[in-house]
């Protein structure tokens, strides 16, 4: 068997902790070092569901995208929300990773794992810190598409969520190149290979810069806007984390949890 710390290094090799936005928390978050891993158990979120997943599953480590402790918490008592998911880990021997931003801006991130799926050529990072490193992706599809027929290839991607795939853009434009941002990406909407892309594919885009990229749009030009699951669009690069961890770590059960920990549970539709 390996142990945690060995685990550690590989995970921290494959997404180094220096590529994390200075506001980000990725690391360790509970566990002994000196304990032995045989199962991981891979998740966007550290929830109670798949904090009783990796219990019930007998996993050594739970290694979530979204750092459980991202904003300071004065207490992590049982009667908290965060302190009983962490008592419930430390009970059952089940140490917690988080791989956040360092793992949106390798090449096979989050948005690259994107630009794979959709086949984009080329792809580059929309902000690059490093060569082939940085946030984003943006990139050109193997043939022309419209609006409409891209959202909808993005719905038979993505595992069904209450929130859908939103579009803001006529159904009939024509779309060649796409920019796309895994989770929160309307910091972005500025960048000027997003403002240069037929659309731009991201999450959790609010009122306010969305409207006004949209009428930016009109006036000097700018891209339709494609807006999906939190969840759904960074829950598609677990697969391919889960590969990169199988071959890294040969032995070591690498799990790729299914359960959905998208907020939302139903919409109503006017």
């Amino acid at each position: 068997m390996i142990a945690l710390h060995d685990v550690r290094e590989v995970v921290e090799r494959l997404w180094p902790l220096q590529g994390a936005e200075s506001w980000d928390a990725p690391g360790l978050v509970s566990g002994d070092p000196r304990d032995e891993v045989s199962r991981i158990v891979l998740a966007v979120d550290a929830v109670a569901a798949t904090v009783e997943e990796a219990l019930e599953s007998n996993a050594d480590l739970l290694l979530v995208h979204h750092p459980l402790l991202l904003r300071g918490v004065t207490s992590v008592a049982e009667s908290t929300a965060k302190g009983a998911l962490l008592a419930r880990l430390i009970r059952g021997r089940c140490a917690l990773y988080a791989a956040h931003t360092n793992a949106d801006i390798v090449e096979t991130g989050t948005s690259g794992r994107w630009a794979e799926l959709l086949g984009l050529r080329t792809p580059k990072p929309i902000v690059e810190t490093a060569e082939g490193v940085g946030l984003g992706r943006v990139g050109a599809l193997p043939e022309t598409t419209t609006l409409g027929e891209l959202a909808r290839r993005l719905a038979d991607l993505l595992p069904a969520t209450a929130s859908g795939v939103r579009v803001a853009g006529d159904w009939d434009q024509a779309v060649t190149s796409v920019a796309v941002c895994g989770g929160a990406g309307d910091s972005l909407l500025g960048e000027p290979a997003v403002r240069a892309s037929d659309v731009y594919i991201t999450s959790d885009l609010r009122h306010h810069p969305a409207s006004e990229s949209r009428e930016s749009a009109l006036v000097s030009g700018g891209p339709a806007l494609i807006d999906v699951s939190h969840w759904a669009s960074e829950w598609m690069w677990l697969d391919t984390a889960a590969e990169e961890l199988r071959r890294a770590l040969p032995g070591v059960e690498v799990v790729v949890s299914e359960l959905r920990t998208d907020p939302w549970d139903f919409v109503v539709v006017q």
